[in-house]
């Protein structure tokens, strides 16, 4: 069993024997009263968006899912292709079954791909990953007007804002879990 206060996004769990997604998580503690939580939930199978209100000391299901290790090949069109790196075996998920991460995901990553009954439903990222700096505008020196940050894309797609003095190609290091630059590598 899992506490609500556990649930972040992206996470996964269950209800009347229904598997959702968390896509967003707000904890709310009123000036009077216990704490709650609201979630947004989405239906892994069927997709719909439910929101449910749950409070901070209640306990939810954990699902039953396994973690395989598998390696991100390419994306081909709308498909993400990974690898079984024990069987060489692939297989290919959709945006929706990646989830949010899509963005940070860089060829011959290693990440755990998560199935539920048998079949696949989601990936777990690492907590960092390492990307290079593929554009970057130079900073204006003296801008401070835009808090001394730029955008900057990254090497899988991305687009972040940055400190000034990052330049294209530069490998940064970025929490996958907020989108956000931590340090230069």
């Amino acid at each position: 069993m899992l506490t609500v206060m556990e649930l972040r996004a992206g996470n996964l769990c269950e209800f009347d024997g229904i598997l959702y997604r968390v896509t967003a998580f707000q904890h709310v503690k009123p000036g009077k009263g216990g704490g709650f939580v609201r979630l947004k939930l989405k239906n892994v199978e069927q997709g719909t968006v439910t929101d449910k209100t749950l409070d901070s000391w209640e306990k939810v299901p954990e699902p039953p899912v396994e973690e395989k290790e598998m390696q991100y090949m390419y994306k081909q069109g709308d498909k993400f292709v990974f690898m079984d790196t024990e069987t060489y075996d692939q297989l290919e998920l959709t945006e929706d079954e990646v989830g949010e991460g899509y963005q940070w995901l860089k060829e011959e990553m290693a990440i755990e791909v998560l199935f539920y009954q048998g079949r696949p439903v989601s990936v777990k990222l690492p907590i960092t990953v390492d990307l290079k700096v593929t554009t970057s505008e130079p900073g204006i020196k003296g801008d401070r007007v835009s808090g001394a940050n730029k955008p900057a894309t990254l090497e899988s797609g991305a687009t972040i804002q940055v400190p000034l003095f990052i330049k294209e190609g530069d490998v940064l290091r970025i929490d996958t879990r907020t989108g956000e630059y931590l340090e230069r590598v």
